[in-house]
């Protein structure tokens, strides 16, 4: 009797490390303060997450080789240029930021002038502050108009560059990897696991479709920026048991540039 109950107990046990495994994939990433200098660890939502039962950075790999013809670079120069666009562009924000700063103090002084007499001392304390940050006013709405302009002006300057390099991009990888969807069917089927997806909420959290099989996964997922792309493409060893987390963060990106 006991040694039934021992083999039932392992039956179950087998079943339990062979049923489906859960991971839970967290996307944060460091990105500038916008209330002023520094940086704030920000979630991101709305990412697709993906659980590849194969390495698909490798697949690519190989098909280039196989394909001869390298793929077109971004040149030297145009990267430079991109990050003079990108400083300006920083400005044209500082510039922001500080104007509206001053506008929102303004605001406060008016609001707390509002019961006042005119005659009152505080009334003409708070309104000899209100004068003084008035002119710092006009100073800054010159400064954002200055600043956006010469980012406006910069970045016109490689927007028909960056098009021309991405569509060069685009044609060659339309050819070199012309046969990608079958090789992933194929390296799927082959690997006899899953091939998940789901995307982050609004905590930056992709849970509850990512149940896949025990075994060994790629946690692929990308994420936009301004001017260049985190690109995420990490293996995992998937066991039965408790849910596995996966964070994804700035520091174990790729950080790619994105025309």
């Amino acid at each position: 009797m006991r040694r039934t109950v021992a083999f039932a107990l392992s039956l179950l046990l087998s079943a339990a490390a062979c049923g489906p495994a859960e991971v839970v994939v967290t996307i944060e990433v460091e990105v500038p303060n916008p209330e002023g200098d520094g940086t704030v660890v920000r979630a991101l939502s709305d990412v697709e997450v993906q659980l590849v039962p194969f390495d698909r950075d490798a697949v690519f790999d190989s098909l280039t080789q196989v394909y001869g013809t390298p793929e077109p670079e971004v040149p030297q120069e145009l990267i430079d240029r991109r990050l003079v666009v990108q400083d300006a562009q920083a400005e044209w924000d500082e510039a922001n930021r500080l104007w509206s700063t001053i506008r929102d103090t303004l605001q406060k002084l008016n609001t707390a002038m509002e019961p006042l007499a005119r005659g009152e001392a505080r009334y003409v304390t708070l309104f000899r502050e209100w004068q003084e940050w008035e002119s710092q006013l006009n100073a800054a709405e010159r400064d954002v108009n200055q600043t956006f302009a010469a980012f406006d002006s910069l970045q016109q300057g490689t927007i028909r560059e960056s098009d021309s390099v991405r569509i060069l991009q685009d044609n060659w990888a339309d050819d070199a990897y012309a046969g990608v969807g079958t090789v992933f069917s194929e390296k799927a089927r082959v690997s006899g696991l899953d091939w998940v997806v789901d995307t982050t909420d609004a905590n930056g959290v992709a849970r509850g479709n990512l149940m896949v099989k025990p075994g060994t996964y790629w946690v692929h997922a990308r994420y936009e920026l301004p001017y260049t792309e985190l690109y995420w493409n990490h293996m995992i060893t998937v066991e039965g048991g408790e849910p596995m987390t996966v964070r994804l963060t700035r520091e174990n990106a790729q950080e790619r540039i994105a025309l």
